[in-house]
């Protein structure tokens, strides 16, 4: 994975967006004393380099609905259906994320659900007819911390 390398502007304007996307680029051009269309060049380059995967808003599950977060570990009776559960997992709305894992699970998902009793259909009915030996389920109570990567000009170093 290459690195960039980020300027101290870049810095500064990595680290505003990161606490509100939607910020305005004239307000962002003010508080680092350059243009607005310095600005909006800054934020392209850094988009068109990947380091930036566009903005969104973030919906809170429990308000519409999803009272149930958990955090499931797969495991996968045949280690060669990695592409074909995937796939798979990509159907599943309440799927919203999966991650190839080092350790005792072949997968790790994260799913919101309505309640209890929904999670457990969702194992039941949809995680375990993909080809599952088990499964191993964490119920999150509350989410205490959820952040941005820091931005450090020092990330940027070869070490």
């Amino acid at each position: 994975m290459g690195h960039h390398q980020l300027d101290a502007l870049d810095e500064q304007i990595l680290k505003m967006i990161a606490d509100n996307a939607r910020i305005p680029f004239l307000e962002v051009a003010r508080v680092c004393n350059v243009s607005g269309a310095a600005i909006h060049q800054r934020i392209q380059k850094l988009t068109n380099l990947g380091l930036l995967k566009g903005a969104e808003y973030i919906i809170d599950p429990e308000k519409v609905g999803y009272e149930t977060c958990a955090y499931v570990g797969l495991y996968l009776k045949d280690p060669e259906s990695f592409e074909k559960v995937l796939a798979a997992l990509e159907e599943i709305p309440e799927v919203v994320e999966c991650h190839f894992t080092t350790g005792k699970y072949d997968m790790f998902i994260k799913i919101y659900a309505k309640n209890n009793q929904h999670l457990l259909g969702i194992i039941h009915d949809k995680l375990q007819p993909l080809g599952l030996s088990r499964t191993e389920t964490l119920i999150s109570f509350h989410q205490a911390i959820r952040r941005q990567m820091p931005i450090n000009l020092d990330l940027d170093a070869d070490d």
